[in-house]
């Protein structure tokens, strides 16, 4: 059994575990608003960003200085003692960092490229900065580690397969904690980007609602402490798999998300009833609402809460997987009530199929959440995670 000793989180919804589980439970996002400079042809876009400072990276880390790393540094903070006392329990060789990203250091290679066409190129800029193996190699070099360090970058599933990659390092052997998790930024190329292929909203994101058009873009970051010794908190059974049935569209019946889900129920030996929430991966988007609902339908029926977060967090893309787990760990460890779905814009779409879509909010009657994250090229995560206390 993997447990989880230590989460730390930062997004839209607050800056540390506390503010986001108080903002959680209150269904209200301080981060997520209209913001200007994003979106190409447009005075402003809605955006979860996050506010307020942010810890220094000091000069002699120049080559990582970006926000992706800022940002992971605020998570780091919130579980620096139980870093620190597992490197002075196994050692720095005997730390993993596995970490999932999507931008890393992309918006800051973004600004070098406009002041390089004025004539003035960035005096900071450092093309690892870009790297997307940059967020595990600064947090190694920035704790010390010397074990196996790596990030994953599978689109909106990274940071979820960064947790699947820790446990199995844990399982294997090869190290004795792992620090999983990832980050990803606001950056022009992901908002354009979406925007181009039609799939950004024009307002705040309606998951699962019958006006909705579109993902709402968010950054954060937030890691976890796997270890093998006992705690309030397990990671109960993991599943993966990837259709590659299309670049940017989810197979039309949802084949390779049925895999994921019914892979991490077997790994965690439960079944499908024994759920007690589901988090969605829910981006708003036509069609990934409505083959979502089609297979919890299928696997699931419509007895089991389910809701997405994404109009609270934005999809943080790379660090989805890792936030949304996140949220579920907080939910889990401080008993906090299930978050309902927003249809105050716009209500539940009533030609997708039921499958017990929250409208209310309520408490977590069984102590078991499965996270699901599902990205481009039919690439597919599916989290459990259990009270053990």
């Amino acid at each position: 059994m993997i447990y989880i000793s230590a989460i730390g989180v930062i997004n839209a919804l607050g800056n540390t575990a506390a503010g986001v589980a108080q903002h959680l439970v209150q269904g209200k996002s301080p981060g997520m608003r209209p913001r200007a400079g994003w979106l190409s042809g447009h005075p402003q876009a809605v955006l979860g960003g996050v506010d307020g400072e942010l810890p220094v990276i000091p000069e002699t880390f120049h080559a990582h200085h970006t926000r992706n790393n800022q940002l992971l540094l605020a998570a780091l903070a919130q579980i620096q003692p139980t870093v620190d006392q597992a490197i002075a329990q196994y050692g720095l060789a005997r730390i993993a960092i596995v970490m999932g990203t999507s931008t890393s250091g992309l918006d800051e290679g973004d600004q070098h490229v406009r002041l390089s066409l004025t004539g003035q190129p960035s005096e900071h800029w450092r093309y690892p900065q870009q790297e997307l193996g940059d967020p595990s190699r600064f947090l190694s070099k920035w704790l010390g580690t010397t074990g196996p360090a790596f990030t994953l970058s599978t689109a909106c599933s990274s940071s979820a397969r960064a947790i699947i990659s820790g446990q199995r390092l844990l399982a294997a052997g090869l190290a004795d904690i792992a620090i999983v998790g990832g980050a990803d930024t606001l950056s022009r190329m992901p908002v354009n980007g979406f925007h181009s292929l039609e799939s950004l909203s024009p307002g705040l994101c309606q998951p699962f609602s019958r006006d909705r058009s579109g993902i709402t873009i968010g950054e954060g970051a937030a890691l976890m402490v796997l270890t093998k010794t006992p705690q309030d908190l397990a990671l109960l059974g993991v599943g993966e798999s990837s259709d590659a049935w299309h670049i940017s569209a989810p197979h039309p019946e949802g084949k390779g998300a049925i895999q994921a889900i019914q892979q991490a129920l077997d790994n965690a030996g439960l079944s499908a009833n024994e759920i007690g929430y589901i988090n969605l991966h829910g981006t708003a988007t036509r069609l990934n609402d409505q083959i979502e609902s089609r297979v919890v339908h299928d696997l699931f029926g419509d007895k089991i809460p389910c809701s997405s977060t994404k109009h609270l967090t934005g999809h943080t893309l790379g660090a989805a997987g890792i936030t949304e787990a996140a949220l579920s760990a907080l939910i889990l460890r401080q008993r906090l009530p299930l978050p309902a779905q927003d249809f105050t814009l716009s209500p539940l779409d009533p030609a997708l199929p039921p499958c017990g879509i929250l409208q209310q909010s309520q408490p977590l009657v069984r102590p078991i959440i499965m996270s699901n994250s599902f990205a481009f090229g039919g690439n597919n995560a599916s989290i459990i995670l259990g009270r053990t206390s």
